[in-house]
């Protein structure tokens, strides 16, 4: 939820649709180096790439006429910045698989720009046979996962209104938190009328 909350205060007019990923991502990123879930710091678990493993899909998407609206994420290879009238979901999310004991994570920092460019440039297919020739090249380690934390998914959407002076979630009524849920769980249902 933090990261969700910090990935919501990053967005304004003007802040580019990246700031809100890179944002999400650096919490995440230290709840997993808090969990002693990834190998090594922040820096590291953000420069490798290693929160990837819990958390491996982006914080959000367009929201419009459909669910996973159309839109450019990138204009002209930058990232678009956020416009008044502009809808788009934050939720950021970790899984951790129920079955794996362990994680093995290459050590190697790349950056997720230059990635994107070589898949442009080469063609993804070519990029991919890269990056894996990298990746086999690269040292790693392999890092247990708690017994306590295998099986867990988190994910909290909220959505998210651009306005001319910063943003309206959209969603802000809809019980997020432990205490909320259960609340809501041990009210009577409510029927239509």
């Amino acid at each position: 939820m933090k990261a969700q909350l910090a990935a919501i205060e990053a967005g304004k007019p003007g802040v580019r649709y990246e700031v809100i990923h890179d944002t999400a991502r650096r919490v995440i990123a230290e709840g997993l180096v808090d969990l002693k879930l990834v190998p090594r710091g922040v820096a590291d678990t953000l420069s490798m790439h290693h929160y990837r493993e819990f958390f491996m899909h982006g914080t959000g998407h367009w929201l419009g006429m459909d669910v996973h609206d159309v839109g450019d994420y990138r204009v002209r290879h930058q990232s678009r910045a956020l416009e008044p009238g502009m809808v788009f979901t934050v939720e950021p999310g970790i899984y951790i698989d129920p079955e794996r004991e362990s994680v093995t994570f290459h050590l190697r920092e790349y950056s997720e720009e230059e990635m994107w460019e070589r898949r442009l440039r080469l063609g993804v297919t070519a990029a991919k046979k890269l990056e894996d020739e990298e990746k086999a090249k690269a040292q790693t380690v392999t890092h247990p996962i708690p017994k306590e934390f295998r099986g867990i998914g988190i994910r909290i959407e909220d959505d998210i209104l651009v306005t001319p002076t910063g943003v309206e979630n959209l969603t802000a009524g809809t019980p997020k938190t432990i205490e909320e849920v259960e609340r809501t769980c041990a009210e009577a249902p409510r029927l239509p009328r």
